[in-house]
């Protein structure tokens, strides 16, 4: 486990390279790898300021492209200021195009950390470079690649449903929660499958399967756990109470898997 003190020095070593970057090269990308259930990601810091640009992020590619992806829209940046989000701009990644969505600032605070740090908060514009499957459809086409479509989460849209599943995939919760108590503890299995629970009993005749979608509409605080990673569990004591994460130990407990 890492400590407050080798964190402290992790981020102060990362603010140093940012700033550091942003000085020699007028912006830093940084990238984020996948943990396997979340996707990879890459972000700039400091086209804002050294430019007046907005900020850019990409998803699901490797981290040498993530990187590539963002210095070739810096160059797109310098041609089309204020890109037109109407059209694609062809030939950005070999014969396909990409496109560019405006990043809602409610989805700051998942993925632009160091961004926020280096901007003073969230007073910055940002844009998405989304990519195109084979076909070059996008994921909001119909016909788009579905097994990429988890790999580049739009983020100008679904804020009141973040999970990265379908809405209609079907997860495990309790005849309890479905009356009205509160879900206190979420597992996400290493299979993928999801648990909403009420910690109040794991008796087989109270599980009850709902869609994702259901559960979420009647708890939307249930939203913030839409990056909790296979095998991981997130506990709070009452409903108010903040989520406290941690590794799966499925062996605790095996009545609590269903």
């Amino acid at each position: 486990m890492v400590t407050p003190e080798e964190h402290a020095a992790h981020d102060a070593a990362a603010e140093r390279k940012i700033s550091s970057d942003v000085a020699k090269y007028g912006f830093h990308v940084a990238t984020v790898p996948s943990d396997g259930y979340s996707p990879a990601f890459a972000y700039t810091i400091g086209l804002y300021k050294t430019y007046g640009y907005p900020e850019l992020i990409c998803f699901g590619l490797n981290q040498d492209l993530l990187h590539s992806m963002l210095w070739s829209g810096k160059e797109l940046l310098d041609k089309h200021p204020v890109p037109d989000q109407t059209l694609g701009y062809p030939n950005f990644i070999g014969d396909y195009d990409v496109r560019l969505l405006t990043v809602d600032k409610a989805w700051y605070k998942h993925y632009f950390g160091y961004g926020i740090w280096f901007n003073q908060g969230q007073d910055f514009p940002a844009l998405q470079l989304v990519w195109p499957d084979k076909k070059s459809l996008f994921p909001w086409e119909e016909g788009f690649n579905s097994a990429w479509k988890a790999g580049q989460p739009l983020l100008d849209r679904n804020l009141d449903f973040k999970f990265r599943e379908e809405r209609n995939t079907a997860v495990f919760t309790t005849r309890q929660v479905l009356e009205g108590l509160p879900v206190l503890r979420v597992i996400h299995e290493a299979e993928g499958d999801w648990q909403f629970l009420c910690d109040t009993t794991y008796e087989v005749e109270d599980l009850k399967i709902v869609a994702l979608e259901e559960i979420s509409k009647r708890d939307p605080t249930l939203n913030e756990l839409f990056q909790l990673n296979y095998g991981w569990q997130a506990r709070r004591v009452i409903e108010a109470a903040d989520w406290q994460k941690e590794e799966y130990e499925s062996e605790e407990d095996d009545e609590a898997e269903y």
